[in-house]
C-alpha cells in the first residue's frame, strides 16, 4: 500500500512515537488525523503540518471517540485506509508492597483497559470503516484475489510483553495482549485485504523518557548492545512507512530495540 494520498488515523499522534508517525505519513504525502488527548499539542502540530491533517480530541476506550474520529477521516479525506495505534500508558506497581499490601486493582486494570481494549476498540472500527468502504464501491472479494492491498492497522506493543521487569504486571500483560490480538486479527481480515502487525518498540527518546534523572537514562544506553543509545522516534515511525509499504508483512510482531533484552 502506497501511502500518497491515503488516509491513516493516528492514535497518540501528538507527541512521542505517534508525533513522528503523523510527520512521516505526511511528509510522504498522505493524510493523517491525529488522535490524542492533549488537545493544544495537537492543535499545534496540524497548524504546523497543513490541511493534510486534522485533530480530534479521543480517547480510545471509547468507542463514541473513536468513531468521531474516524468518520473524521472519512468526511475530510474521503475515506480511511489505515490506522497507527501509538496511544498507550504506563502502570507501575508491585504485586505486593513493602508491608505485604496487594497491588490496586483499579490501577491494574486501568492499564490493561487502555493499552490492550483500547487497541482493540481502535482495529474494530477502524477495519468496520474500510470493510464497509469496499462493500460500497462494489469490488469486494476481487480486491483479494488480485492481493490489492484494502488497509492497514499497526498497533504498539513493547518489548515489555516479553521481557516484563518487577512492577510491569499491568503493562506486561496488557502488551502481551496486543501481541496476542496480531495473528487472529490478520487471519480474519485477510478476507477484506487489512493487514494486520505490531510493533514491539524498546526504549525510545520520548517524552515519557525526558522525566527520568540523568544517571537513569544513561544506564539505560548502556544496556542497549548496539547502537548505545535510546530509539529515535523517527526510526519507528521509519518502520511503519515501511510495513504500511511492504504488502507481504502481515500478522507479525516486530522487535524494534538495538537487541536489548530487559531483566
Amino acid at each position: 500500500m502506497q501511502i500518497k494520498e491515503n488516509s491513516f488515523l493516528v492514535t497518540g499522534g501528538a507527541s512521542g512515537l505517534g508525533e513522528s508517525v503523523a510527520r512521516a505519513i505526511v511528509y510522504q504525502g498522505g493524510n493523517v488525523v491525529i488522535a490524542d488527548l492533549n488537545e493544544s499539542a495537537g492543535q499545534a502540530l496540524v497548524a504546523e503540518l497543513g490541511d493534510s491533517t486534522r485533530f480530534v480530541r479521543c480517547d480510545i476506550t471509547k468507542g463514541d471517540e473513536v468513531q468521531s474520529a474516524v468518520e473524521m477521516a472519512e468526511s475530510a479525506f474521503g475515506g480511511l485506509q489505515g490506522s497507527i495505534n501509538c496511544a498507550g500508558i504506563v502502570v507501575v506497581q508491585k504485586l505486593l508492597d513493602r508491608d505485604n499490601n496487594p497491588a490496586d486493582l483499579e490501577s491494574f486494570s486501568r492499564g490493561v483497559n487502555v493499552n490492550l481494549v483500547g487497541s482493540f476498540n481502535v482495529a474494530r472500527l477502524v477495519a468496520a470503516s474500510i470493510a464497509k468502504r469496499i462493500a460500497s464501491d462494489g469490488t469486494a472479494g476481487e480486491h483479494v484475489e488480485k492481493n490489492a492491498d484494502q488497509g492497514i492497522i499497526i498497533n504498539t506493543a513493547s518489548i515489555a510483553a516479553f521481557d516484563g521487569q518487577i512492577g510491569q504486571a499491568s503493562y506486561s500483560s496488557s502488551k502481551a495482549g496486543v501481541v496476542g490480538l496480531t495473528l487472529p486479527l490478520a487471519r480474519e481480515l485477510a478476507r477484506h485485504g487489512i493487514r494486520v502487525m505490531t510493533i514491539a518498540p524498546g526504549v525510545f527518546a520520548t517524552p515519557m523518557m525526558e522525566s527520568i534523572p540523568d544517571k537513569a537514562r544513561e544506564q539505560l544506553e548502556a544496556s542497549v548492545p548496539y547502537p548505545k543509545r535510546l530509539g529515535a522516534p523517527s526510526e519507528f515511525a521509519k518502520l511503519v512507512t515501511h510495513i504500511i509499504d511492504n504488502a507481504y508483512l502481515n500478522g507479525e510482531v516486530i522487535r524494534l530495540d538495538g537487541a536489548i533484552r530487559m531483566v
